[in-house]
């Protein structure tokens, strides 16, 4: 069954920056589990870590943004990896979607 989209105001219990965007549940396993997130141009997280890996997969867009002080830009079918600890923020600089893959499965809402 389909995830109704929600919509995302808040990661790691900060507020996105210039905007909203909307999250769903693709798959959930014992140990993880995968979003699918749209932002709007201009919308962006702080930088913030968590407690688990994310593994994002830009499908639609362009992402760019920093893992551990280091800038990139990312594009369709591009992947970038935010290991658990590690100080990270992603801002849409076009209309994006990506899938976000998240493991072991977070202890807390990672996103509202």
């Amino acid at each position: 069954m389909e995830q109704e989209w929600r919509t995302l105001s808040v990661v790691e219990g900060q507020p996105l920056r210039g905007g909203t965007g909307l999250i769903r549940e693709r798959a959930r396993a014992e140990h993880g589990l995968a979003y699918e997130i749209r932002y709007p141009a201009g919308v962006a997280s702080a930088e913030h870590s968590h407690d688990h890996d994310s593994i994002v997969h830009v499908l639609e867009g362009r992402l760019r943004g920093t893992v551990d002080g280091v800038w990139s830009e990312l594009g369709p079918g591009d992947v970038v990896v935010h290991p658990r600890g590690v100080r990270h923020h992603v801002e849409a600089i076009a209309d994006s979607r990506w899938i976000e893959f998240k493991a072991p499965l977070p202890g807390r809402p990672p996103v509202g």
